[in-house]
């Protein structure tokens, strides 16, 4: 039969809702034979098999996107891959994602043909969307995907354990990535990590890519570990230092030697670096694939923290500068001997806060930040996507059914010569509030910031329902007259979480557990 043929029968397998028949006739198909129409076809019956809300529909969703996303170039114009990749985005509660797809096809929507979905049916689409962007649903939240992640892999340890320990341990090495990253993805989308031996005991590592927002998941991820499996793994968040390291790929075999640095003080305990690499930079025309090499072999040198901590910025430079350089291997040195403690702790880099003077807005007349004074934070990306009007922070953390936000509470109640002392004595208060009703696991306090009008706590919320709840619990009989709750990002409005001026609340428990 050949694949045209092969087709119209999906099609009509698709009209009656037989959607695993398509699956066995297509995935028979040989991946190098696979045509566009044939990645789409099978990436709607994943989606329509996927949308069950569980953790295998959530495979087939993302299988449904590996499909399609290759596409891009092709179908960016297309009704039907927007529409494809926008359900596989909404059913795996990424929303602030789907939305823009979801928006497209109904631009490109071909008309009042019975086999397309309607217009009120994608309006319908985006409108929960916008809705679940500015008050979150989730079917599990972040602190509940960790708990059955955890569950599944004390379940499980014992035979990867076994696996890792055999003399056919190369023979194994395809599904103890497959079965670790099958458990890991029931808490994180698209997991980075290693695994192998350190100090006795197997190894876990969890590689953030430098993403810090990514830092403070995989910190929370390990620190829920239950004690019988810290028995026999350790659980590394970041890449360790490994001064010997050899990077293989592309056909290429790259060592620490291979490498010319510069590096150049920018800060109390921070550095530029340069690099440049005859080897990669003659062999390899991609730019991206350039910078990445260099960067990877870099950054698993002196550790992956140590990286984010310590690291200004990095250049991958075409010519060599004239100054004098060193190789690779000798940068962790050369920033000892400025005075810099490589360290690759993360929980003491998360706790680092930024301290940060605004100049503020008078004439705001919402929580939206622009009245703010002074402030610190621990996460800057966070709250630089929020003023530059991005969403990749919080559509990472969405993905993983937790939520970067903050409160806004008015100040006008406090007066006074210690007016200052009251409104932190406040913030802090109400941090302790949230942490003793909804559970010291369901956040983790960013920051917070003092401005002409409103006050500020900063969070990234791994509960997001718990946390509101507690939040209106508290705030409603703190006398402030108003607040509120807003993700941290420009293109959602504002929730009103209590208004003690008339009693009106617009938000309640039960709107965030749909």
């Amino acid at each position: 039969m050949d694949h045209s043929e092969l087709l119209e029968r999906c099609e009509a397998w698709h009209e009656a809702g037989d959607y695993r028949k398509i699956l066995e006739a297509l995935e028979a198909i040989p991946e190098e034979e696979h045509t566009t129409d044939i990645d789409m076809e099978l990436a709607r019956a994943y989606n329509n098999l996927g949308n069950s809300g569980d953790i295998e529909g959530r495979r087939l969703l993302k299988k449904a996107l590996g499909l399609m996303e290759p596409h891009e170039s092709e179908l960016s114009d297309d009704y039907s891959w927007n529409f494809r990749m926008g359900y596989s985005l909404f059913y795996l509660e990424r929303e602030g994602e789907a939305l823009p797809r979801f928006e497209k096809a109904l631009e490109l929507h071909p008309g009042d043909d019975p086999k397309y979905n309607s217009v009120e049916d994608i309006q319908e689409f985006i409108e929960y969307c916008k809705d679940a962007m500015a008050l979150p649903r989730f079917e599990m939240t972040f602190r509940t995907r960790v708990a059955r992640a955890w569950e599944e892999f004390s379940k499980e340890e014992a035979d990867i354990r076994r696996m890792m320990d055999s003399d056919r341990r190369d023979d194994y090495s395809e599904e103890l990535i497959r079965r670790i990253q099958d458990i890991l993805e029931i808490a994180l989308d698209d997991p980075t990590f290693e695994f192998g031996f350190d100090d006795g005991k197997h190894d876990l590592v969890l590689v953030t890519q430098g993403d810090k927002v990514r830092l403070f998941e995989y910190v929370y991820f390990r620190d829920h570990a239950p004690e019988s499996v810290l028995e026999n793994w350790k659980i590394t968040v970041g890449r360790p230092p490994r001064p010997d390291f050899r990077l293989r790929a592309f056909d290429l075999d790259v060592s620490c030697d291979d490498v010319d640095v510069w590096v150049e003080r920018t800060e109390e305990d921070r550095v530029s670096v340069r690099v440049h690499c005859d080897k990669v930079q003659e062999s390899i025309d991609d730019e991206d694939r350039i910078w990445w090499m260099l960067f990877t072999i870099t950054d698993t040198v002196i550790g992956e923290v140590a990286n984010m901590r310590h690291i200004d910025s990095f250049e991958v430079v075409d010519e060599p500068p004239e100054s004098q350089s060193m190789k690779l291997r000798d940068l962790p040195k050369a920033m000892e001997d400025m005075g810099i403690i490589l360290t690759n702790d993360a929980d003491s880099f998360l706790q680092r806060c930024t301290v940060y003077r605004t100049d503020p807005d008078k004439d705001s007349d919402g929580p939206w930040r622009l009245d703010i004074i002074s402030g610190s934070d621990c996460c800057p990306p966070i709250v630089n996507d929020y003023y530059s009007g991005e969403r990749r922070c919080v559509d990472t953390l969405h993905a993983d059914g937790a939520v970067a936000g903050y409160l806004a509470y008015s100040l006008d109640i406090f007066d006074g010569e210690d007016r200052s002392d009251r409104i932190f004595d406040f913030r802090d208060t109400l941090e302790e509030a949230l942490i003793d009703w909804a559970g010291e696991d369901a956040i983790t306090v960013i920051g917070g910031a003092t401005g002409l009008y409103y006050g500020y706590l900063d969070f990234i919320a791994w509960d997001i329902p718990s946390i509101l709840s507690a939040a209106q619990e508290f705030l409603t009989g703190s006398g402030v007259s108003e607040s509120f709750f807003r993700v941290f990002t420009m293109d959602v409005p504002t929730c009103l979480i209590a208004n003690n001026r008339d009693g009106c609340l617009l938000y309640t428990s039960d709107a965030a557990d749909d």
